[in-house]
Parts: C-alpha cells; sequence; structure tokens
C-alpha cells in the first residue's frame, strides 16, 4: 500500500487540532512544533484542507485554525482524500496498465485491498481517534515536552 507523507501529516496535523481546538484556534506553529512537522508544509496542507471544509481558519490576535465540523463528522478518509492522496496497494497507481499497458493477473486483488483500506479509513472519525487512551496518552506526553523544552519545538518546525 502506498499512502505518502502528505496524507500522513495531513491526518496526523488533523488529529492535533482535535485534540488542542476545544481551547481556542490553534495555530499551524503549535502543531508544528508538537508533531515536528513543517510550518510551511503544514501551510499547503491546511490550504487543501481548508478548501474542503476540514477545517476553518480564525484570523487576528490568538487566531488559528478550527475544524470545519465536529470530530464526529470527520473521517480519515475525507482528510487523505483533500489532500489529493490515494490509498493504492496496486503497482500501477490503478490505470490499470500494470504489465506493458495491460492488466496484470492481480491487478484485482490490489484493487479490491485498495477498495477495502478506502472504506476502513471511511468509517473512522477523529472523534473515533481522540477517544483512543494511547491517543490521548501521546498526545500529552507531546503536551509535556512542549512545555518543558520550548526551545526544542523551534529546532524541530526549522526542519
Amino acid at each position: 500500500m502506498r499512502l505518502t507523507t502528505k496524507g500522513r501529516y495531513a491526518v496526523t496535523a488533523m488529529l492535533d487540532l482535535a485534540l488542542h481546538g476545544q481551547q481556542g484556534p490553534v495555530s499551524l506553529a503549535e502543531i508544528s512544533g508538537r508533531q515536528a512537522i513543517s510550518l510551511s508544509y503544514l501551510e499547503q496542507l491546511f490550504a487543501r484542507l481548508r478548501r474542503r471544509d476540514l477545517v476553518s481558519s480564525v484570523r487576528g490576535p490568538g487566531g488559528g485554525y478550527r475544524l470545519g465540523r465536529e470530530s464526529e463528522a470527520i473521517y480519515v478518509a475525507q482528510i487523505i482524500d483533500a489532500v489529493d492522496e490515494a490509498v493504492d496497494a496496486t503497482g500501477c497507481g490503478g490505470k490499470a496498465d500494470c504489465q506493458q499497458g495491460e492488466v496484470c493477473l492481480t491487478h484485482h486483488l490490489w484493487q479490491d485491498l485498495s477498495d477495502q483500506i478506502h472504506g476502513f479509513l471511511s468509517q473512522i472519525s477523529l472523534a473515533t481517534l481522540v477517544e483512543r487512551r494511547e491517543v490521548r496518552h501521546i498526545s500529552s506526553r507531546q503536551d509535556a515536552r512542549a512545555r518543558v523544552n520550548p526551545e526544542s519545538l523551534v529546532a524541530l518546525r526549522e526542519l
């Protein structure tokens, strides 16, 4: 299966936003610091997420981003689709030209797997992920690290 950094980072950033958005808008710099994702890369991802109404921006002091709708109504597959990412297990990118321009023997098997994965991700909401104990534990650890050593987060953002 091929899911690139773009899709993984988009889901990670949206989950971070869902975890921290109850206190108000969350800045991309905060997400960048906690998740060690480049600020410029997050800006590109959030532009796409905003176009699909998965996030909304809040301008001015204390501004940042909010979820575009309730976390129960945002699914992992929607996030991946919003950043033009494909969950694809085929070797041909779904084009059915696997073997010298023709369909290979296993194309339909891998296409069915891709469809199953997309269907699975279509059933997992951000709210479901936020409720997971291990997700909350990891988030708490990241928050503690940010409070103890904010300078190291600045260095991570510049990567």
